[in-house]
């Protein structure tokens, strides 16, 4: 199996199952860290009528007060820990660790600056719904998941197609469970405040859980009204716990396998409703369930195909990962169900599984299975796996980049000669937002940095010039402004020149009035002096023309490029601050493709 040259790449009726999500980053191209291009509609193929489900936790919030422990770190400073539960260099006040930090740092999740991020991410992917984690007992977290509801609505009146929820209980018909879904119907399902948001299957909202909880019960007739009225309201597909048996019940689904994954719920036509992909297993070939610092577990780089690759650089690639995402897709189930994106973090525990000082979960980078990025070390690399995947999976419809005649645009703050130039660029509206939320312990997230709320974006070309255009949600801020309004330009569409693949960039340098500094990379974060632009702003809109000379580009010729536009980014050379400072358009590493190899004509 040649992983590292991968490219990253129903019998019932329509009616019965929820729309697909469709979104602004979807269909757009980008390039992660390790040169891996995400498909586009050409290789992805048409729409196809699947749906994918992401597990998602929504319990930090409940163990915040501890304090921050990484045991990775630990046990690089006291090695002597490992295997030691009483050893004094763990903490005596924590018992839920991270195995690493997350890229919006040791968030609660109940920030909303972090539930906008995600909304928009998972979207842009193509995820249709994520799965809360109730697996435990019959909490479940309402506090987080009201948050997200009321942020995923507030997204979805901005545009933006968030995935919808629904809820994974626990693996049996237990007391706690039905205490559960009681909970949920109650507070959640039946007031229908967000039922836009409710994903439903075979015509009713889906709950990952067991039915049989919720028989009549002998001498109190409410209760036995309450749970028909629950078992009506719901599609129950129980959970199967375990990762290497498949389904054991016609209606099971799964949430977690060891390769080669089984298809779960098997339909009429010979098919199946659902199969699962991880990126990465609490098991042993030795010993079944394992916990995740156990010799042997199946981590990011282990495959049933090679083992274990130790290499340094193994956990930046997702070999385990691609590996199931290349049988789910053999499979080719209705819903495709990943694990995970925001678990993050794990117990520790005396003894699991045969396991002394066990983390039964995560534990470090390469035993954890967290896609939402992380700070520094493999960064986005999962997502935009994750996202490739989807794309070959889902299908993309595909992108209107149809370029409009060529057009001669005067800089003059006016505007009206954009109107009839083609494609317009779309961005996420109100998602230029301060963040001000508690962390984990005594941690306090701050961000003010949000300014310019980039919401759409044009480009236009005459034999001499190419012209840019972008609009804001409000007035633009004055350009002396530090970090202001920067356009960035892939003018060879190739990640290995430039910085990031950016060969060119605007206004890095504050401009002078209506004069804008072009600069070129001279590789990486370096770059020098290519020529000017002129550029007016009037307020939400801006206009600017670079030379065609400037950026490389032989007269009236034909010609492809990337973009982006970015405000107030706070750490220059870091290209994971795209997610996170001020904001970009469009976000993280994707970019906008123009092209005039296919263009109207006059």
């Amino acid at each position: 199996m040649k992983i590292r040259k991968i490219i990253l790449p129903l019998v019932l009726l329509a009616a019965s199952y929820t729309a697909l999500a469709q979104n602004y980053g979807n269909g757009l191209p980008a390039t992660d860290a390790l040169g891996r291009r995400l498909p586009l509609s050409d290789e992805a193929g048409t729409p196809r009528k699947r749906y994918v489900g992401l597990f998602y936790w929504t319990w930090h919030t409940n163990f915040a007060e501890q304090g921050v422990c990484i045991p990775s770190r630990v046990i690089a400073d006291h090695p002597d820990a490992a295997f030691d539960y009483e050893n004094p260099a763990w903490p005596k006040d924590i018992n839920t660790c991270f195995w690493g930090e997350p890229l919006f740092g040791f968030y609660r999740d109940t920030d909303r600056w972090v539930l906008r991020r995600h909304a928009e991410m998972l979207a842009d992917a193509g995820v249709d719904v994520i799965f809360f984690d109730c697996t435990n007992g019959s909490f479940t977290w309402r506090e987080s998941y009201t948050a997200l509801c009321e942020v995923f609505a507030e997204a979805r009146r901005d545009g933006v197609q968030t995935p919808q929820i629904a809820f994974m209980l626990a693996f049996g018909p237990t007391e706690g469970s039905r205490d559960a879904i009681k909970q949920i119907y109650l507070d959640l399902y039946k007031p229908a405040v967000y039922d836009d948001l409710f994903f439903r299957w075979q015509g009713k909202p889906l709950i990952m859980a067991y039915p049989e909880m919720l028989g009549d019960v002998e001498g109190d007739p409410e209760a036995t009204a309450l749970h028909r009225e629950i078992r009506e309201y719901f599609t129950f597909r129980p959970g199967q716990p375990v990762y290497n048996r498949g389904p054991e019940r016609a209606d099971h689904w799964g949430w977690l396998e060891i390769y080669p994954q089984h298809g779960f719920a098997p339909t009429p036509s010979g098919r199946f409703e659902q199969a699962t992909v991880g990126v990465a297993q609490n098991w042993t070939a030795a010993h079944g369930l394992s916990a995740m610092n156990t010799p042997g577990a199946f981590g990011r780089s282990y495959t049933d195909a090679r083992g274990h690759d130790t290499s340094p650089d193994a956990v930046l690639w997702g070999y385990n990962f691609q590996e199931q995402w290349d049988r789910a897709i053999e499979l080719d189930p209705d819903m495709i169900f990943i694990t995970g994106w925001n678990e993050w973090v794990m117990g520790r525990h005396r003894e699991w599984s045969g396991q002394p000082n066990a983390f039964p979960d995560q534990f470090d980078q390469e035993h954890s299975r967290d896609i939402e990025p992380m700070r520094g070390s493999h960064g986005d690399n999962y997502y935009y796996q994750m996202v490739a995947n989807i794309r070959r999976f889902k299908g993309m419809p595909a992108a209107d980049i149809t370029a409009s005649a060529p057009a001669r645009i005067v800089i003059d703050g006016r505007f009206d000669d954009w109107a009839d130039v083609k494609p317009e660029y779309r961005a996420s509206r109100g998602n230029a937002i301060r963040r001000d939320s508690r962390g984990w312990g005594e941690l306090y997230y701050r961000d003010s940095s949000a300014r310019n709320d980039i919401v759409a974006a044009k480009v236009a070309r005459d034999d001499k010039y190419l012209y840019f255009y972008v609009a804001c949600a409000d007035t633009i801020t004055p350009s002396d402004d530090r970090q202001w309004m920067r356009l960035y330009i892939d003018i060879d569409r190739d990640h290995e020149t430039g910085w990031e693949g950016y060969d060119f960039v605007v206004n890095r340098i504050s401009p002078d009035g209506n004069r804008a500094v072009v600069e070129r990379s001279n590789g990486d974060w370096e770059w020098s002096r290519a020529g000017e632009a002129q550029l007016r702003v009037e307020n939400d809109r801006m206009e600017l023309r670079i030379p065609r000379a400037v950026l490389g580009l032989q007269r009236g010729a034909d010609f492809e490029l990337e973009f982006k536009w970015a405000d107030n980014t706070q750490h220059d050379g870091d290209i994971a601050d795209f997610w996170v400072s001020g904001d970009a358009a469009p976000a993280g590493r994707f970019n906008y493709l123009y092209s005039t190899l296919r263009q109207e004509h006059k």
